[in-house]
């Protein structure tokens, strides 16, 4: 199964990904991290690095379907082209592609965790406020089914609530 995250930067992605990778003994491939290797591999800033991490994480994840296994991909998937990605792939492995879109529906909530967090991802500036709004309003309106987690939700309920959601997609 190939289990694709979706939401905002902060809304809470990576805290739920890294969770159900925990319960499902499945690895988490990030975007973030990856981008931010590139940068600091000397890859300059001014170009297509998020595409490339993008390119990056499907390899990964590819080499993890190929074994068997369950793979979670931790990324913003804002766009179509980003989803339609993560649907090829699954579809060439002859699994399921399932979607979880998280979101914070306390925008105060969202932009103090955004302004709070750090993650250290070396080299990696998270975003402001303003960028993570261009960012809602260009976000692409969903044709998948999909799961939505509300991150004002405790961190274990969201899993389980993901789990049982899985169970009955499997």
């Amino acid at each position: 199964m190939l289990i694709a995250m979706a939401g905002l930067p902060g809304a809470g992605k990576s805290s739920v990904a890294e969770a159900l990778g925990r319960k499902l003994a499945a690895p988490v491939v990030s975007v973030d991290p990856i981008e931010a290797a590139m940068w600091r591999a000397g890859v300059a800033r001014d170009q297509p690095t998020g595409l490339a991490a993008y390119v990056v994480a499907e390899a990964v994840a590819d080499g993890v379907l190929g074994m068997g296994q369950t793979v979670i991909v931790d990324a913003v998937n804002a766009v179509e082209a980003a989803r339609g990605q993560w649907r090829s792939l699954a579809d060439r492995h002859g699994v399921p592609a399932v979607f979880i879109e998280v979101v914070c529906s306390d925008p105060l909530v969202h932009r103090r965790r955004l302004e709070n967090r750090s993650r250290g991802i070396e080299g990696f500036a998270e975003p402001t406020w303003e960028v993570v709004q261009r960012l809602r309003e260009d976000f692409a309106s969903w044709a998948d089914h999909r799961l939505v987690l509300d991150t004002m939700t405790d961190l274990s309920s969201n899993v389980a609530t993901t789990l049982g959601f899985l169970s009955a997609t499997a």
